[in-house]
């Protein structure tokens, strides 16, 4: 019987490492030298003749400057699930945020739990965050992209990175699936608005507190804008292990456009 679990176990975890090996690793790098490590996922059956959504993932802060196969493998595994992939055939691309450099412009500190986190958009825009949406126009330029169909989604600290570059770049994202993050409530207005957004929190999330969410998404109504919040209760900072998983998210992100 143990023979079997431990082959059992073997063949799970071999599935697993499979399916994250279709993610291929690249390297951006601008005109100044900087370099922006990325991994790509293409569609099952690659079509150069048609056109494919866009998805960019941003992962969180733990880690940042290491490898994102953790966040990847959890919370973008519904990306990876061979059914999800043959309906919605698209693009993905998962940059690796640079230990020297953050998502979002947030100012906060580490060492509180949960965090104190000041979001102010008049500071300037991160490096990392300047590679990533360089990286997804060169993407959208290199690739056969449908620009109407171009998603972002972020966890943590990619959720609060999320949410500025649909500030700082109003008229490329569609969608929006922001899980556990948060932004500059005040500096939103409506020209963000062209972007759906549906956001994930845990309400026990001891990291980032659930407040910055039910804040933002209040914000939002304010300003009509076409969103939807999922909270769960009793849910820590994990929360993507919930994100995504609602009737319908797919469906719902796959169909908006600009």
């Amino acid at each position: 019987m143990k023979r079997i679990f431990i082959f059992l176990l073997f063949i799970s975890f071999a599935g697993f490492s499979q399916d994250f090996s279709l993610y291929q690793k690249k390297y951006y790098i601008n005109s100044k030298g900087d370099t922006l490590p990325y991994r790509i996922l293409y569609p099952e059956h690659y079509n150069k003749n048609q056109k494919y959504p866009l998805v960019l993932f941003l992962h969180g802060g733990g880690e940042r400057g290491n490898d994102n196969e953790k966040q990847l493998t959890h919370g973008a595994k519904l990306f990876l699930d061979s059914a999800m992939r043959k309906e919605f055939p698209a693009i993905i691309i998962a940059p690796q945020c640079p230990s020297d450099t953050y998502w979002a412009s947030v100012k906060f500190e580490r060492t509180k739990y949960p965090l104190d986190l000041d979001f102010n958009y008049q500071y300037p825009i991160t490096k990392g965050l300047s590679l990533a949406i360089e990286l997804t126009k060169q993407i959208i330029k290199n690739e056969r992209i449908n620009q109407k169909k171009v998603y972002i989604t972020g966890l943590s600290m990619g959720g609060m990175g999320s949410f500025e570059a649909i500030y700082r770049n109003p008229n490329l994202f569609a969608a929006a699936a922001i899980v556990c993050g948060g932004a500059d409530v005040k500096a939103y207005s409506k020209k963000q608005m062209k972007t759906a957004f549906w956001l994930f929190h845990g309400d026990a999330d001891g990291v980032v507190p659930v407040k910055h969410s039910r804040e933002m998404f209040e914000r939002l109504k304010e300003l009509k804008a076409d969103a939807t919040y999922t909270e769960y209760p009793g849910v820590n900072h994990n929360s993507w292990d919930n994100a995504y998983t609602p009737p319908g998210f797919m469906e719902w992100m796959f169909s908006k456009q600009k």
